[in-house]
């Protein structure tokens, strides 16, 4: 008699996935609208299918597991899938624009294979995506301009919005040594207000160790050809390193603390928009992990992802139309 085959509850990997992008039994119970116990018992029904334990849980933290760790990234894909078809049987005439914005960097580096899976579940939605430095997409914001907003904010600042995406900072150079130079340290920075650029003059301070700005540029790729070129050095996320370049991560420069990208999304939210913001906090989590999105082998091209770029202007869901305090962005 062949031996019967084991089917998984959807419920169940949604739950672990959830869990292991939040790090907390706590934070994933707030994004599930369910009670920790629930998801307790879940996770207990999960492992006793699956055979393994695949969370390690302690009183601070939770961790996975070698198991778990196997386990997750074809929980994620079983879960694109079945989203996948449920909007394509339920939503398959979804349309209307979203108008996202978001700073170009991340934009460039972590949005494209994101933004590719939802525009293959919903091809009738079109995309409007604004590249800007964080204040100005915050005045857009709360001027009505988007729909949804991902923003550089200092690491743990405030509640406004959730936090989709953490990762360190770290000082990167081309093959020029400025660091045994007795001068000042040269900067290759975005225009002001920049979090980047914030970070670096305050742990030169830090430290008292003199600095000038060499070269300002808000775009990535311009910032990056200064760098290569010898002009200056610059901060950036650690996965935004390109091949060729050379990175110090503390000593002898001072430390830089994590940065963090935030979301935010208008109270009145159209359906397109909203199934948009879950897809991106599914896609990223809270940051602590890679982006587990694959970009399909065939992607939608043409109308429905307009870019609009603007480089010379210089998980709880969000609540509402935020007002964000400034102090806690840069």
């Amino acid at each position: 008699m062949p031996k019967k085959l084991l089917n998984l509850d959807v419920d169940l990997l949604r739950t672990f996935v959830v869990i292991s992008q939040a790090g907390s039994f706590t934070r994933a119970a707030e994004r599930l609208l369910l009670q920790q116990s629930t998801i307790s018992l879940q996770i207990k029904r999960l492992e006793d299918a699956l055979g393994q334990r695949l969370l390690d849980r302690t009183p601070r933290s939770v961790s996975l597991t070698p198991e778990g760790e196997a386990v997750l990234g074809y929980a994620q894909k079983i879960l694109d899938l079945n989203d996948e078809v449920v909007s394509l049987i339920h939503e398959p005439q979804m349309r209307g624009t979203v108008r996202l914005g978001t700073p170009e960097d991340f934009a460039t580096h972590h949005l494209s294979g994101i933004l590719a899976r939802f525009v293959q579940a919903y091809p009738s939605v079109a995309l409007e995506v604004t590249c800007d430095l964080t204040l100005n997409l915050l005045n857009g914001f709360r001027s009505g301009d988007f729909d949804i907003v991902l923003v550089k904010r200092e690491q743990g600042a405030g509640t406004q919005g959730l936090r989709v995406w953490r990762e360190p900072l770290v000082w990167v150079s081309g093959t020029h040594d400025f660091i045994s130079e007795n001068g000042a340290l040269p900067l290759v920075v975005s225009p002001e207000p920049c979090v980047y650029r914030k970070r670096a003059v305050q742990a030169l301070k830090r430290v008292g160790k003199r600095w000038r700005i060499a070269y300002t540029c808000a775009s990535l790729a311009g910032a990056l050809a200064a760098v290569r070129a010898g002009l200056g050095i610059a901060v950036l996320p650690r996965e935004m390193v390109s091949p060729g370049f050379h990175m110090i991560d503390g000593e002898p420069l001072p430390d830089l603390r994590d940065t963090e990208i935030a979301l935010l999304a208008i109270r009145h939210i159209s359906a397109p928009a909203a199934r948009l913001r879950d897809h991106i906090i599914r896609c990223l989590g809270d940051g602590t992990e890679q982006v587990r999105a694959h970009v399909p082998e065939r992607v939608q091209t043409g109308e429905h992802v307009r870019s609009r770029m603007r480089p010379n202007k210089g998980l709880e869901e969000t609540r509402g139309h935020d007002q964000p305090n400034k102090s806690s962005f840069s």
